[in-house]
């Protein structure tokens, strides 16, 4: 099971649209349509409520998108017929 709690920091949709890239692998382009808007500019998530009770992220985005890549792999084929 996954809980998205966030970290306390931000990270562009580019920036991990390049990590997951890199993750799976994936030798192709990213095009960017420049004429469409870019959404919200800023997608950090609060966590001072959590940061007070003494909670803190324990995994860093990358090997996150690295075990949620590797648990997809590994379960594939219960999604797949």
């Amino acid at each position: 099971m996954f809980f998205n709690m966030g970290c306390g920091s931000d990270v562009t949709i580019k920036e991990l649209a390049e990590l997951v890239k890199k993750t799976v692998g994936f030798q192709g382009e990213i095009v960017w349509d420049s004429s469409k808007p870019d959404g919200t500019f800023r997608k950090l998530l609060d966590v001072s409520r959590l940061a007070a009770v003494g909670w803190k992220a324990k995994t860093p985005l990358e090997e996150g998108v690295q075990k949620a890549y590797q648990w997809f792999l590994d379960n594939e084929g219960k999604f797949r017929a």
